[in-house]
């Protein structure tokens, strides 16, 4: 590991306007961070840790929003009352990614800004342009099993691993944070980037951004919300394929139906295209295929990973299923 400068925040607004100079980050939880100096794919000049800053509580807005601050622990989330009632697939998302002892440091906005686990990306003798831009994608032509087969691009193909943002997705979370500029906010959907010519940004966040927190609006079919996640072992592994969804069903019929996929994309994949040929659809295993059929057309799987086309309309279809059999 290289040696480095410590320091910690002690003012917000402070360490963002140091944060423009390059060769500085953040240090939260550090579990991804410190993982990845060790490995060489990042080499700070300055850590700047913001532990002791004020982003630890969970609240309720006046509005019924739940705001939850960057710096709550993923455990701490996931079994946080208002957030198993209201939305579980937070919850669940949570409870599913990593040990208990990591999910007990690991922070919220962390687990959002969590770099990829390409095996290219962590190999700091192999060609990654995502971590060294104009250098290639050993992936594209290498061990690309459990990489991207929606939104990539010629010059990356890796997959964003978090099972949380793939449930806010299906929330319209919105994510806090304070820029150069000040407090600001942006949806969740517009936090990540697909990698197109510039893959080493995974974020639309400002240079030096510090993420605060996240808000949860106050979505009545969020309470039946789910999360499902397949993966190679049954525990700490990354996900072949996930999906949240939360769904409406009235009279047998679809009013309302929230699908996000992980596991398969540069960001947590929403399917826009499979909700809208559900909606208004009867609640049934012909419109949840349909559906995911729609979506899917979208895909472009490489040699080894077109099985996940499959894997992610059968577990789109089982997750529905479940969620709606009662009301048939």
């Amino acid at each position: 590991m290289k040696p480095f400068a410590y320091e910690r925040a002690a003012e917000p607004a402070a360490v963002v306007a140091t944060m423009a100079r390059p060769g500085r980050v953040y240090l939260a939880g550090g579990t991804n961070l410190v993982d990845l100096m060790k490995l060489g794919v990042s080499a700070p000049e300055v850590v700047v840790d913001v532990g002791d800053l004020p982003y630890r509580d969970v609240e309720t807005l006046p509005n019924g929003a739940l705001r939850a601050g960057a710096l709550v622990s993923n455990s701490d989330l996931a079994a946080h009352p208002v957030v198993r009632e209201r939305y579980p697939a937070v919850s669940l998302a949570l409870l599913s990614g990593a040990s208990g002892q990591l999910r007990n440091r690991a922070t919220l906005g962390g687990n959002l800004l969590q770099r990829t686990r390409c095996r290219y990306f962590q190999d700091v003798t192999k060609a990654c342009n995502k971590r060294q831009p104009g250098a290639g994608c050993a992936a594209i032509e290498g061990e690309h099993r459990d990489l991207a087969i929606l939104g990539a691009s010629r010059q990356c193909v890796a997959t964003n691993p978090s099972d949380l943002a793939v449930a806010l997705s299906v929330m319209d979370a919105q994510v806090e944070f304070l820029g150069p500029h000040g407090p600001d906010r942006i949806s969740v959907h517009d936090l990540y980037r697909r990698p197109g010519d510039r893959p080493d940004r995974d974020t639309n966040l400002p240079r030096g951004a510090l993420v605060t927190g996240v808000v949860l609006p106050p979505l009545p079919m969020a309470a039946g919300s789910t999360y499902r996640k397949v993966r190679d072992r049954a525990s700490f592994a990354f996900a072949d394929g996930s999906v949240a969804a939360a769904i409406d069903v009235r009279d047998g019929t679809v009013q309302d139906v929230r699908i996000a996929w992980g596991g398969v994309a540069h960001l947590p994949w929403r399917a826009w295209a499979a909700e809208r040929a559900m909606r208004g659809a009867p609640a049934t295993v012909d419109t949840f295929e349909r559906g995911a059929d729609e979506e899917l057309l979208a895909a472009r799987p490489l040699p080894d990973n077109g099985w996940k086309v499959p894997l992610l309309r059968n577990l789109t279809v089982a997750v529905l299923r479940g969620m709606t059999e009662a009301s048939w």
